[in-house]
């Protein structure tokens, strides 16, 4: 819920980025991890981020990595409401996801593989309508992991989701905030 406010604090322009990256949970106990017989080192955490506020709308934390064509449409159909367009690299290329998403009136941007005349054009088009605004994605995964750090140090796996979301919505908040 927290997110979700610290989003709609922001203009909605209805042209999101999504991607994926990695937080590092290494650096929470070893010696717990051991005894709990958890070997997982890494989260993997899939956003949706307005393209023109840089705001992260939705949030999807996994231990297992999915693939990002399972995890993708999962947040694209949480928003579906609010978007008009969804920017993706090709990690997101799937014929199932692109129709799914175009099911719910949705523009899908993902850059296509390979060099034929028909990926090629193709990439033109997504380009024409705004594809380049995907990088928008990684800044906002840039700026999270400098100022707030790449790692999680909660024990609990509930407590590490929840550090990641408030890592996302202090940095929703903080371009609202006026400098001291």
């Amino acid at each position: 819920a927290l997110l979700r406010v610290s989003a709609q604090q922001h203009p909605q322009s209805g042209h999101a980025a999504l991607d994926s990256t990695f937080f590092d949970r290494r650096r929470a106990s070893s010696y717990f991890r051991q005894r709990a017989g958890r070997t997982i080192q890494t989260l993997k955490v899939t956003t949706l981020t307005d393209v023109e506020s840089l705001a992260v709308l939705d949030v999807h934390i996994t231990a297992r990595w999915k693939h990002d064509t399972k995890t993708g449409p999962q947040v694209v159909r949480r928003n579906a409401d609010d978007l008009q367009s969804v920017a993706a690299d090709n990690g997101f290329q799937d014929w199932h996801t692109e129709y799914e998403i175009a099911a719910h009136d949705i523009d899908y941007l993902v850059h296509y593989r390979g060099s034929s005349a028909n990926a090629a054009a193709k990439n033109a088009l997504n380009r024409a309508k705004g594809y380049s605004q995907r990088w928008m994605a990684e800044t906002s995964y840039s700026t999270t992991k400098r100022s707030l750090g790449d790692a999680v140090r909660a024990l609990g796996w509930y407590r590490q989701f929840r550090e990641i979301v408030l890592m996302f919505a202090i940095t929703n908040i903080e371009p609202l905030c006026e400098p001291l």
